[in-house]
């Protein structure tokens, strides 16, 4: 089971009006495509939604969580855009990079080593900086207490409620993501903007296959098992980051996609 991550409407995502960064190769490269759910459908079988019921449930929704979580003295927290138009952006981290950031995360908090490299399909949950991280009551951070939503909303937050489909999540903020990855640069890589931007198509993992004579195979590229952690943890953070950005410029959420 792969990660995407996912920032745009709700509308767009329960609509299935948007694209995976695997599909969107896949089409530039003349490769068919089709996407499977943990419950293993395709998600063709939610292309019977209407968009325009769609928008209203999710802004029904929308309203109980902002009613829930908005300050009790003081303004509401402002409605964030629901609607089946809004650009989106989409990455494909994938969780062996995801665990990478968090190890190198809490790895220089904690001001301790890390290790250069991580094996395919390693079990981040694991690993005990991470777990040191996950239950350290000074840091409760959203990126190691399981949220997969992060709301428009400046403000650091965290709670957990029904997303739409009544599925008990973790949520957190844009805010408090934002202050998690500007942490994480802070104490170590201390990288401009331009450079961290850069990490998406520079970083990650080495190529397991070629296209040749439009064709993708694997013949005689070395298939890798073991990445670079570090460089995981920059490609990782590059979307993270891109995400963050753009949910707070377009008003929208960000969700894991898995």
């Amino acid at each position: 089971m792969g990660l995407d991550i996912y920032a745009g409407t709700l509308t767009r995502y329960y609509a299935q009006n948007w694209k995976t960064a695997a599909q969107q190769w896949a089409e530039a490269n003349g490769f068919s495509y089709s996407r499977i759910t943990p419950q293993g459908e395709s998600e063709r079988a939610e292309e019977t939604l209407n968009p325009e019921e769609i928008q209203e449930a999710m802004k029904n929704w929308q309203s109980q969580i902002l009613a829930a979580i908005s300050p009790k003295e003081g303004p509401s927290y402002e409605p964030w855009t629901e609607d089946n138009e809004t650009p989106y952006y989409t990455e494909k981290p994938d969780w062996d990079a995801f665990g990478a950031l968090l190890l190198y995360a809490a790895a220089k908090t904690y001001k301790e080593p890390f290790p250069k490299t991580v094996r395919k399909n390693w079990d981040f949950e694991k690993h005990p900086l991470i777990q040191r991280m996950g239950e350290d009551e000074e840091r409760v951070w959203s990126l190691f207490i399981g949220a997969s939503w992060w709301l428009p909303i400046e403000d650091g937050l965290a709670f957990n409620a029904p997303c739409p489909t009544e599925e008990e999540i973790t949520f957190s903020t844009t805010g408090a993501l934002l202050m998690e990855l500007h942490q994480i640069n802070a104490t170590g890589w201390q990288a401009d903007e331009e450079t961290i931007l850069s990490w998406s198509s520079t970083e990650g993992y080495p190529a397991d296959g070629e296209i040749r004579d439009g064709t993708l195979t694997k013949a005689g590229v070395k298939e890798h098992t073991i990445y670079d952690t570090e460089s995981l943890a920059k490609f990782a953070y590059s979307i993270l980051w891109q995400a963050a950005k753009f949910s707070m410029e377009k008003r929208v959420p960000t969700l894991l996609d898995f």
